[in-house]
């Protein structure tokens, strides 16, 4: 296939996540439900289970309303309204990671509010780097391995191991995507989101051998011109219009650092014998996340490093609207991208924007600082 076709495969995918969730229920598959932003998949599928990525989605809340206060980012308030309103039905199960307050709030509405989905909490500590925080994350682990085994899973230390390297492969695969991808300004905004989102809804090994294919493809492509290379960090930027309106603009995403996008795939789980204190050890590894704890804010450096080193024009901020963790992090990264003559704007989403029009006015303000 051509990288076109390719990714068209993939935009099937993206915009339609139940019918891939279907497809696999019909197959006899058990499916369990992901929310954001590091739940341990490896265990899901080792223990036999379809990960299925629930980031919410695009839509007006309604029922959420009933548990969630209107300044409750909209991502955890979607994942709840779609619960409701049965978009999940068919799923085994939700794993809701503790890695920010509104995280927590919704594992416990969730146990209220969607009575026929069992809810799998997965806690993680804050200093997960010393030993003891590598112990506390195990353990946490366990304890999803034994709400699993109660749907019908069954827990394997081989079965883990061999998860991790089909996991480390995918993670592999996405990175070298982002690098190609950077040498291609011809794919739009669209297009990357979609590769990037629908690895959220398919078994990874099946995503895998799609964005093998389609690395292949883009490097035998020439690469195209024209547009101005940037960054683009936040916690999502998936949206279709805020896409359209980058390709109007003529920008490209040359390197991004969205958490629903390259942070997935920094981290691999590192060799041992014991898999589960390995995926922890994993875990303990990752940095340059605003959910991680990271005094230094090594994320700010990671940013301006990439711009320079890729060669690229500016750094679009994507707010996800409430996102207390993002928010703490914007001042530093504006900071440091103006000590470094790196031009550094902000735009303001949610699940819920039904128009983009301001958006577009700073975009485009954007646009015309990085021409000058």
């Amino acid at each position: 296939m051509t990288h076109t076709e390719i990714f068209e495969k993939l935009h099937e995918v993206a915009l339609n996540p139940k019918a891939q969730m279907d497809a696999y229920l019909a197959q006899g598959k058990k499916v369990v439900l992901c929310a954001p932003v590091y739940t341990p998949e490896e265990i899901v599928h080792a223990m036999g289970f379809i990960p299925m990525g629930a980031w919410g989605g695009d839509r007006e809340l309604n029922r959420a309303k009933e548990y969630c206060p209107a300044f409750l980012c909209s991502i955890a308030q979607s994942i709840l309204e779609l619960g409701m309103i049965g978009v999940y039905e068919g799923a085994s199960a939700i794993i809701i990671p503790s890695l920010c307050d509104t995280l927590k709030t919704l594992g416990q509405n969730w146990k209220y509010a969607v009575k026929d989905i069992p809810f799998i909490p997965m806690t993680y500590p804050q200093n997960r780097k010393p030993a003891f925080g590598v112990a506390f994350t195990r353990a946490g682990y366990e304890r999803v391995v034994a709400e699993l085994e109660k749907l019908g899973g069954k827990f394997d230390n081989a079965a883990l191991r061999a998860s991790c390297e089909v996991y480390n492969r995918h993670n592999a695969a996405m990175r070298k995507l982002d690098e190609v991808l950077a040498k291609h300004p011809e794919v739009t905004a669209a297009q990357r989101s979609d590769a990037f989102k629908s690895a959220f809804f398919m078994e990874k090994s099946e995503h895998t051998a799609i964005i093998e294919e389609l690395i292949a493809a883009l490097e035998a492509t020439p690469a195209g011109r024209g547009k101005k290379p940037i960054l683009v960090s936040g916690i999502l930027a998936d949206a279709p219009q805020f896409n359209a309106i980058l390709d109007e603009m003529g920008l490209y995403i040359a390197a991004d650092d969205i958490a629903a996008q390259s942070r997935q795939y920094r981290t691999d789980v590192p060799a041992g014998d014991d898999a589960l204190t390995a995926l922890a050890e994993k875990f303990a590894n990752m940095d340059n996340c605003s959910v991680l704890y990271d005094q230094e804010k090594l994320r700010v450096k990671l940013i301006v490093d990439t711009v320079k080193a890729r060669g690229i024009a500016g750094v679009l901020v994507v707010m996800t609207k409430f996102c207390d963790p993002e928010e703490f992090d914007y001042v530093p990264i504006k900071r440091a991208c103006e000590a470094a003559g790196i031009p550094v704007t902000i735009v303001e989403t949610d699940r819920q924007m039904a128009h983009y029009e301001q958006a577009r006015t700073n975009i485009e303000t954007f646009r015309d600082m990085l021409m000058m």
